[in-house]
This record gives C-alpha cells, sequence and structure tokens, in this order.
C-alpha cells in the first residue's frame, strides 16, 4: 500500500513516516542542488531571508531539463544526495521537513533529522522522463542564473518515492 501524503509537510505527518513507506506525494516542492545549495548557505551567512519559505517544504534534489514543446517540464531525476550533505543540517533545522535524492547520507545529516523531525525519500535514478509525468507546474523561484540548478517550485500529483531513512534515524540502505 502506498502512503498519499499532501504538502506541506508537517512534523506531525513526518511522525508517521517509516523506512521502507511507500509514498505518493502531490503539492508544492522545491527542486534545488548543490549549487542553489550553496547559494542558499551564503544567503543565510550574509543575515538576508532564503528566498523560499523553508518550513514544512520538501526539496528534490534534481535540475530538469529543459521542457520539451507541450510538457510542463523535461526529465528530472533524482541526483546524488551526498553533495548537498554539507548544506542540509542548516536547513533541517530551519524546518526543512523532507529531501528526496537518492543514495547514502552522512552521519551529520541523519543526526540533524532525528533532532528536527525530517525524513529522506529516494526517488527511482534514471527515471526521470517517467517522473516528470507527476509534475502538473513547474516555474524557476530563484538563482535563475543557475540555469537547470535554479530553484524551481513544481507542483506535482502522485509524485513516487520511499522513505529511505525516517526521523528515528532507521535507514532502508542498512537493512
Amino acid at each position: 500500500m502506498k502512503i498519499q501524503l499532501t504538502t506541506p509537510l508537517t512534523k506531525e505527518t513526518v511522525k508517521g513516516l517509516h523506512a521502507g513507506d511507500r509514498v505518493l506525494i502531490s503539492g508544492e516542492i522545491y527542486t534545488a542542488r548543490d549549487a542553489a545549495h550553496k547559494r542558499m548557505i551564503e544567503t543565510l551567512e550574509q543575515g538576508k531571508p532564503l528566498p523560499l519559505e523553508i518550513e514544512n517544504q520538501i526539496i528534490y534534489y534534481a535540475g530538469p531539463t529543459p521542457a520539451k514543446p507541450g510538457t510542463v517540464i523535461g526529465s528530472c531525476g533524482p541526483t546524488t544526495s551526498g553533495r548537498m550533505d554539507g548544506y542540509a543540517p542548516t536547513l533541517i533545522r530551519m524546518g526543512l521537513t523532507g529531501m528526496i535524492g537518492k543514495g547514502l547520507r552522512d552521519e551529520a545529516v541523519v543526526s540533524a533529522m532525528q533532532e528536527c523531525g525530517a525524513v529522506y525519500f529516494g526517488a527511482i535514478g534514471g527515471a526521470g522522463a517517467l517522473i516528470a509525468e507527476s509534475v502538473v507546474s513547474a516555474e524557476v523561484v530563484a538563482y535563475e542564473d543557475l540555469g537547470t540548478e535554479a530553484i524551481r517550485k513544481l507542483v506535482v500529483k502522485d509524485f513516487p518515492a520511499i522513505v529511505v531513512i525516517d526521523q528515528y534515524g532507521n535507514n532502508l540502505y542498512e537493512r
């Protein structure tokens, strides 16, 4: 059975998710890769606000390709999450409750997830065209100069993912 999730992803919802749960996510999520994460942390270090409200949000580690005529978005498969590990704990402590990507996370990220109540979802690598079918709309909301790595707000319907690491530290990769 798949769990239907609708954003925003509250801490109460996160409490009910466990490693291995299959989910279908609907609502708004944001894309951001390493260049955007670096810029977000630099923005915070300068004492400026982030270009998006991070609390109860899900960030999808993806850099979608340009949309072909008649489509909302191009291929948008997950990128390797480890490249965001240096930045993720700060965003989790600011209220980020969900991340979607592929691959392992470091101990600092898992600790922040446990401390603050966040979850890491895995998406299927190599299935970017299939995942794009879940995207209803896409718009660049920050860092347009980064091209495919700009932050985009996606509206998704039944975006398929699996809980890889839950807020309790249970890790599907270690099972």
